[in-house]
């Protein structure tokens, strides 16, 4: 059988670096995207043997787009599956930055998301499946996270009008929000909010978050592998939260 081919964003650490892992320990043959060269070169030594690609660069630029187009034409001329999990988190005032200072995180990601999505669509000619990974910021507000929380709700409604605009070509669109992972991005001015007296007394001895700790990296993309295969068939234009129950509490 041809074995199947996916592009991973942001696939250096975190949740990106997991689904790597995981969809080359399950046969498919994996693009690596990210700026983070080194770890690129580490990591696809980790991966099981297979066809794999590196496209390093930012999502959102667009000759790293034009490089990643080529690179899929010239070594596997088909795509199967986008993950799309690159992300950027920086403070920010609404009220009082200067708007060059506000806007890179919400251009980053969400241009990032278009151009990404129309490189993959090119190249799923007998349909496939486009995963982006959001937060529960999408729905929800935080102090100093507003053009982090703005892309992520943007990115939520991107999916749900590409999955109307793609479902007769066969390609489903959907996005996981995850709640509190244990990844770098975690690590907010050199401390990790995850093990702090914050966290302790919010997250472990309330009720707020019901399963008491933050998820996995793997547990995230086990979600973007089960988006990817069959089972999830009949499952486009969703938001699937994933946040250990954290956004049903008071």
């Amino acid at each position: 059988m041809t074995r199947k081919k996916v592009l991973i964003t942001g696939a250096a650490s975190g949740i990106g670096k997991s689904a790597a892992l995981r969809f080359s320990s399950e046969g498919y043959d994996v693009c690596l995207n990210d700026i983070q060269s080194d770890k690129l070169a580490f990591l696809v030594k980790e991966l099981s043997p297979g066809s794999h690609l590196v496209l390093e660069g930012s999502y959102a630029d667009q000759t790293i787009i034009d490089k990643g187009e080529r690179l899929i034409h010239e070594k596997w001329g088909r795509l199967d599956v986008l993950v799309n999990c690159a992300g950027l988190f920086q403070k920010t005032d609404p009220i009082t930055m200067e708007i060059e200072q506000w806007r890179p995180v919400f251009d980053t990601m969400v241009n990032g998301c278009v151009l990404i999505s129309r490189l993959a669509v090119k190249f799923m000619t007998a349909g496939g499946r486009i995963i982006h990974i959001s937060s529960i910021h999408g729905t929800r507000a935080e102090k100093f996270a507003s053009s982090y929380s703005m892309a992520k709700a943007a990115i939520n409604q991107y999916c749900r009008s590409m999955a109307l605009e793609l479902a007769d070509r066969n390609i489903l669109v959907n996005a996981i929000a995850p709640g509190f992972v244990d990844t770098a991005m975690s690590v907010v001015d050199g401390q990790n909010e995850l093990e702090g007296q914050w966290f302790k007394e919010n997250y472990i001895e309330s009720h707020h978050l019901p399963l008491k700790r933050a998820a996995q990296a793997e547990e995230i993309a086990g979600i973007a592998f089960f988006l990817a295969g069959k089972d999830s068939s009949y499952i486009t234009g969703q938001v699937i939260v994933a946040d250990g129950g954290l956004t049903i509490t008071f």
